[in-house]
């Protein structure tokens, strides 16, 4: 498996630090507000990856943090009236929603700043004692970056360049620019933690990352992720606190998604095409949303229009009704072993499975991927259409392989819930008893009934009665 290293910015074989395991940690959210649909490009993506990962045998420890302390959780605090851990808990949990319902499984570990204290002060004081941090005269502790020459490696820029943009803030005693917080000196009314070294405040936010990653995954990890907006300062920085604490590389690989536009238009507040997960997916679905950032490569720019995600729905509409095809013929076939020419049509559609491997292994490349799964479906369509006897063993054979492959990817699992599934099929065998008894008018009201009060439609099959949501 390959995989895009920013740090290298090129391609590289994966090699994780111990043989069948990988430890990854990925940037969380700040919880102060729902997230919007650019903070879903990660979370969807590494969850995929990690997935992935497991799909080929991989033990994978998988850690996204919660940034629970910080300047916009206590400002939302502030304006609501309420503690921090007041905000923190709630949208922690509304997190929680959102992410079930777009199929991000829950990490290994979901660490929160406030409860990765101890490793925060832990982490400050080593940076303190070898002289890579100091407590300025405000009681803040800044991180001394010119001790750490590898400054600007993940970034690809000299020292010397980002030192011409740096300038030092209003409040700031630092020694020099570039120099940044990994400690806040406590302010009125602020929450504050007391410190070995005497000066109660609260950690700056690059600190937090370095701390969680290595007090659940160690001083070294193979993977760390997030979105190509974090690259710097925040990666730059955790890089350059971690290694100067810890004396060795952080992380051997680094990956970052590519940016997400509004309408072909940068996404922000200030222009008004700032779009919730939350408010997307009562209009389109949340598995919508996660066939949509699949849907392109996760290094490309991907732009979020409407009619992108009407588009990825309508796709995902026929992967669902391809394996409901497959379900209801399974339920009407016979025949528990297949023909020489099923065996031979199940091996050919094996090669879809190999493209769709070759693909997930060229870093991570679902678009190609769910080609292969499109492919897939079409040919097994082509198939059983033309072969309405296929056997009972290879229709689910090619269900298990079509949902296999879309297993991996996360998609076309959800269910009908049972009583409506159940009420349906009362009513279809209503309708096909008025149908026997030549009630044409009762069978027409039955199907109307369904299709304009249930949003059911319904198909007459050489198999029997066929129903799908339209």
């Amino acid at each position: 498996m390959k995989l895009f290293n920013s740090m290298s910015r090129t391609k590289e074989e994966f090699v994780p630090i111990t043989p069948g395991e990988v430890k990854m940690y990925s940037c969380g959210p700040t919880v102060y507000n729902y997230f919007h649909v650019g903070n879903a490009r990660p979370f969807i993506i590494f969850d995929l990856l990690r997935r992935y990962f497991e799909y080929r045998g991989y033990k994978v420890t998988f850690v996204q943090n919660f940034t629970d302390i910080d300047d916009k959780v206590i400002g939302k605090a502030n304006d609501e009236g309420v503690t921090y851990d007041v905000i923190a808990e709630r949208y922690i949990k509304e997190y929680f929603t959102d992410a079930q319902g777009l199929g991000i499984a829950p990490a290994t570990f979901h660490p929160r700043a406030t409860d990765t204290m101890d490793a925060i002060l832990d982490i400050v004081q080593r940076l303190l004692d070898k002289g890579h941090a100091y407590i300025a005269a405000n009681g803040d502790v800044y991180f001394r970056t010119k001790t750490f020459p590898e400054y600007g490696k993940l970034s690809h820029q000299p020292l010397e360049d980002l030192q011409a943009g740096a300038r030092i803030s209003v409040g700031e005693l630092k020694e020099d620019p570039m120099d940044f917080a990994v400690w806040k000196a406590a302010k009125p009314g602020e929450p504050a933690w007391d410190t070995p070294w005497g000066t109660k405040g609260r950690p700056g936010w690059h600190i937090e990352c370095s701390a969680m990653a290595n007090k659940y995954l160690g001083a070294t990890i193979d993977i760390h992720s997030g979105g190509l907006d974090l690259t710097f300062p925040h990666h730059e920085n955790e890089i350059a606190q971690s290694e100067c604490a810890n004396g060795c590389t952080f992380a051997n690989y680094w990956l970052h998604n590519g940016f997400l536009t509004i309408d072909n238009q940068k996404m922000s507040k200030s222009a008004g095409n700032f779009f919730m997960v939350r408010d997307a997916a009562q209009a389109f679905g949340y598995e919508t949303i996660r066939m949509f950032m699949l849907s392109a490569h996760y290094r490309t720019p991907l732009n979020y229009s409407e009619e992108s995600l009407k588009m990825n729905k309508t796709s995902l509409e026929r992967l669902y009704e391809s394996r409901n095809n497959l379900e209801f013929r399974i339920s009407k076939a016979s025949g528990d072993t297949m023909t020489a020419e099923e065996s031979e049509k199940l091996a050919a559609l094996g090669g879809h499975k190999e493209r769709f491997i070759a693909a997930m292994d060229d870093d991570l490349n679902t678009a190609d991927a769910l080609s292969a799964v499109f492919e897939l479906v079409r040919d097994i369509n082509a198939y059983t259409g033309a072969h309405q006897d296929a056997t009972k063993a290879f229709l689910s054979a090619a269900h298990t392989l079509f949902m296999e492959l879309a297993g991996v990817l996360n998609l076309v699992q959800q269910r009908e819930d049972a009583g409506i599934d159940a009420e349906v099929e009362e009513l279809i065998a209503k309708r096909a008893a008025a149908k026997k008894n030549k009630d044409f008018a009762e069978a027409d009201r039955i199907r109307d009934y369904l299709l304009n009060e249930k949003g059911i439609a319904i198909k007459d099959t050489r198999q029997g009665t066929q129903w799908s949501r339209v």
